[in-house]
């Protein structure tokens, strides 16, 4: 539930609307998933390798643990966001920084929840383990955030 303020006098409202619209804007941008930084040891991009298994490949068959996430967590995000707006006193960058977290949290889960393409035996042999979307960890751990 929205908290209410209470102002008094056209000059009060005019310094309150301002202060909010300073912390609002204060950031604007929230990106999160695979940034562009977030590499295997070896150079390859994290991105490039999560794109392959969301999507597939001519020898990958798809595996939408990005897709998913998405679907099944965006329709509570407006929500969610004008509640940690409200919550923040509207300061955006706050705001934005908690919900990066949380779609963080919410594409990780995804990973690791994911069993619906099971891998070739040939995968499992070289892997050890019938795990999809986890060998090394590396994607899990290179979800991420940013607000700018």
């Amino acid at each position: 539930m929205a908290k209410s303020v209470e102002i008094k006098g056209g000059d009060k409202l005019a310094a309150y609307l301002k202060e909010v619209s300073r912390k609002v804007n204060k950031a604007s941008t929230l990106r999160a998933g695979f940034l562009e930084d977030a590499t295997y040891p070896d150079g390859t991009s994290v991105a490039m390798v999560a794109a392959m298994q969301n999507f597939g490949t001519s020898k990958i068959p798809p595996r939408p643990f990005f897709t998913i996430a998405v679907a099944q967590n965006s329709p509570q995000w407006p929500t969610d966001l004008a509640k940690l707006l409200n919550a923040n006193g509207f300061d955006s960058e706050v705001t934005l920084t908690l919900m990066g977290f949380k779609i963080v949290g919410e594409i990780q889960d995804s990973i690791v929840a994911f069993d619906s393409v099971p891998l070739s035996p040939k995968t499992i042999a070289a892997k050890g383990f019938d795990k999809q979307l986890v060998d090394t960890g590396q994607m899990l751990r290179s979800v991420g955030s940013e607000v700018t």
